[in-house]
């Protein structure tokens, strides 16, 4: 089994408080740099100016952010309105039907968005997939995944399937790229159920409503098909207590990181600083270190705001989607070490000998030689879903005398044994 026992709260707290300090001290540096360096030459295309009542320039070097929450804001909180007020009447009107909802409206919007082109692309890779499923063969849907996968980044593949989109806009490649790619993890998964499914098929209508689910098209998260398909078909919409009051909290806290992490843009330019070799040469060790971690979380707050916004959403429709990535700096405990916990969910639903798990097989099996745990090899004992990437710990095995010598504590003396 993984470890997942947590640390002690006054070591947690002596940890928190070391890192606030080396934080503290660290961040006061980059703010001094970013202040004095504000217009730099090498910063006229990433420092552009930021909200008046500050009086300063904001950092704008990350395309994703200033896309999805200034450029396109609008039009994404329009889809997305679209979305739950469709949803919403259609949950009261026939709950039993919402599913069907969900996905005409989701492939409207794609419609809309990126041309009937790009659609017919998106329907074609499905009924692919689809179609390998009908075999039951897990090890061929795995491979035909990954060689869609591999044509939108072989060419000429990859150049010919960009031809089916018409159009330029500057979330245009990501919206591509998105789509396209969530949408063959999402069919992977549905094909691996149906080769789990002991009687029958699933209908391409269920994999259509899986995959045109708008709030998870094109950014994620992946949610695993089973349950998917299990919480979409309750008929049941009833809410549990506070359950509203939570979802209102939740999109009350992302819309303050959002604000939060703009401001921040003001006064610390962690995304611009890297790009100038020259000035990083002259930074302090600690403005380093804390520039390289300021960047690390600030990556997992764009996951988590993004993550949360579409989460929030899927909750408005009765669904259990997965929870955002985890911080980083909590990431210590080696069961855990997971980031994107709907990724990792879809990952232990592999095959169990893809490379990945052929890997952990044999790193088990030299890990534990002792024991007689070859590849594949389970032992009785019960597998965790935590993390099918997690190499399980296990008491190790001393079975000659000149390990036992070396064990702590030590064992009782015994002789020295030679073999002729």
């Amino acid at each position: 089994m993984g470890i997942k026992t947590a640390l002690p709260h006054y070591e947690l707290g002596f940890y928190a408080l070391v890192l606030t300090c080396a934080l503290a001290y660290s961040v006061n540096g980059i703010f001094e740099v970013s202040r004095d360096n504000m217009n730099r030459k090498a910063f006229r295309e990433n420092v552009k100016s930021g909200w008046y009542y500050f009086g300063r320039k904001m950092d704008v070097a990350d395309f994703e952010w200033v896309m999805w929450f200034t450029t396109f804001r609008n039009y994404i909180i329009f889809a997305l309105t679209g979305h739950v007020i469709f949803a919403k009447i259609f949950s009261l009107l026939v709950p039993q039907h919402r599913s069907w909802v969900y996905m005409l409206y989701g492939m409207l919007t794609v419609l809309t968005i990126m041309g009937s082109n790009y659609l017919m692309l998106i329907l074609s890779h499905c009924i692919l997939l689809y179609t390998v499923s009908l075999v039951k063969q897990k090890w061929l849907c795995f491979a035909a995944g990954l060689c869609s996968l591999a044509t939108f980044k072989v060419e000429p593949f990859s150049s010919w399937q960009n031809g089916f989109v018409s159009g330029t806009f500057s979330l245009q490649e990501i919206l591509f790229y998105g789509g396209s790619g969530f949408t063959i993890m999402r069919c992977m998964s549905f094909a691996l159920e149906t080769c789990d499914k002991k009687e029958g098929f699933y209908s391409p209508i269920q994999l259509l409503k899986y995959n045109f689910y708008l709030p998870f098209f094109f950014f994620g998260p992946i949610m695993t098909f089973d349950q998917f398909h299990e919480q979409v078909n309750t008929k049941s919409v009833t809410r549990k207590d506070n359950e509203m009051w939570n979802i209102r909290a939740q999109a009350v806290v992302n819309m303050l990181v959002i604000v939060l992490v703009d401001v921040f843009f003001h006064f610390l330019y962690i995304l611009s600083i890297p790009s100038d070799l020259k000035l990083m040469k002259k930074l302090p060790d600690w403005s380093l270190a804390g520039l390289a971690y300021s960047n690390l979380v600030y990556d997992w707050v764009k996951a988590a705001v993004m993550f949360g916004v579409i989460n929030t959403v899927s909750k408005l429709d009765h669904l259990d989607p997965p929870q955002p990535p985890k911080c980083i700096t909590m990431l210590y405990v080696f069961a855990e070490t997971h980031f994107d916990r709907g990724i990792n969910d879809w990952l232990c639903k592999l095959p169990g000998q893809h490379p990945v798990h052929l890997v952990c097989d044999v790193l088990r099996s030299s890990a534990h030689q002792g024991e007689g745990a070859g590849p594949g090899h389970r032992g009785g004992e019960e597998r965790e879903a935590q993390s099918c990437l997690t190499l399980e710990p296990k008491t190790p095995q001393f079975p000659t005398a000149i390990d036992q010598r070396y064990r702590w504590p030590p064992a009782q003396e015994l002789p020295l044994q030679t073999t002729a």
